[in-house]
């Protein structure tokens, strides 16, 4: 067994314009003063990290890592979720997607794909410089509007999708397995890979690669009815990964799981600050902890009701409660020993 670490945050959903949130030392501060022990940082924004120095220089790795300790915090992972969007781009989400893109690759799929993957194998390079293990990332998606289809999927499409995303990732894959570095794909709706199902088939068109591993985040497999805790059990050996968001899920006569072209606080799922959802976090860490899921627990605030600062300041506490010192003797040790086989035999009459 291994007892999770943390408790840590993910950076993504606080950073702004306004300090502290402007700034990693602010931002380191913050969260130290709130009890949390780790930061996952958005690679995406400037004030927290220059990838393109941390993929080149190992002095600047040095000194951004530095600067997180003085802090008494760690660097659980480098994000890349949303250059990792961009790997795999259906054409019908092209102008919406250009956004998470700089100017001078918008409205050329073809460029902006190719920034997104040399992006993600900067992470990688930097991600090795820093010492981490894992890394967090979106697969990107090309068949998600073909999910629940009407009219009928053409034979053969989804293979085809898999494969070419596969193609696609292949070689980030190898490159991050160069820096002994485990790819993490949050399993999310809008994702091609969202679910078990969807990612043992990129498994597969992968060749089984030993870095194309998991990002558990059960508030995304709430939202779809999905047995969350028997996920670990099946998925454990690839879970590096894990973000402790809360959700909830409240069909009504009127919305179910498609209901998503409400606001996000009338919809029958909606992400909620730690607690107040539905998610079973007791069992998720005695399952993480049973199979020795060796994980940073880092939060992810996305709460519709809740305010930022107080989920922020709930965090902490929330999950520090939840970790769980992994045993290292059994209560029942003291009858054991040596094995006498005369005592057994005696035992079982024979």
């Amino acid at each position: 067994m291994k007892t999770i670490k943390g408790p840590a945050v993910f950076l993504a959903q606080f950073a702004g314009s306004d300090a502290p949130f402007n700034t990693l030392d602010g931002m380191c501060k913050w969260a130290s003063d709130l009890g949390y022990k780790g930061i996952q940082i958005p690679t995406w924004e400037p004030g927290l990290i220059d990838i393109d120095k941390a993929a080149t220089s190992q002095t600047y790795c040095d000194e951004l890592k530095g600067k997180v300790n003085a802090y008494g915090l760690e660097i659980t992972e480098l994000s890349t979720h949303l250059q990792g969007q961009l790997v795999a781009v259906n054409p019908a989400y092209d102008t919406m997607f250009d956004g998470f893109a700089p100017d001078k690759v918008r409205r050329n799929p073809k460029a902006r794909t190719e920034w997104a993957i040399d992006i993600v194998k900067k992470a990688g390079t930097a991600s090795g410089r820093l010492g981490l293990k894992s890394h967090a990332t979106f697969s990107g998606g090309l068949l998600w509007h073909t999910v629940y289809p009407w009219p009928q999927r053409p034979n053969g499409l989804v293979d085809m999708g898999f494969e070419e995303l596969a193609k696609r990732w292949l070689p980030i894959l190898n490159h991050f397995d160069a820096q002994g570095v485990d790819v993490c794909y949050e399993l999310h709706p809008g994702e091609d890979l969202h679910d078990g199902i969807s990612f043992e088939r990129f498994l597969k068109a992968t060749g089984n690669h030993n870095r194309a591993n998991i990002l558990y985040d059960p508030s995304h497999f709430i939202l779809q009815q999905l047995d969350y805790l028997t996920f670990i059990d099946y998925y454990h050996e690839r879970i590096k990964a894990f973000h402790v968001k809360d959700a909830e899920f409240n069909a009504t006569g009127k919305q179910g799981v498609y209901g998503g072209y409400s606001d996000w606080k009338d919809r029958a799922g909606r992400f909620r600050s730690l607690g107040d959802g539905q998610v079973d976090f007791s069992g998720i860490f005695s399952k993480l902890t049973t199979h020795g899921c060796d994980v940073w627990a880092v939060m992810e605030w996305e709460c519709c009701i809740k305010s930022s600062e107080q989920g922020a300041r709930e965090g902490a506490p929330f999950i520090q409660k939840h970790i769980i010192e992994a045993a290292e003797r059994s209560f029942d040790d003291f009858a054991g020993g040596d094995t006498d086989e005369n005592l057994l035999k005696s035992i079982l009459g024979i």
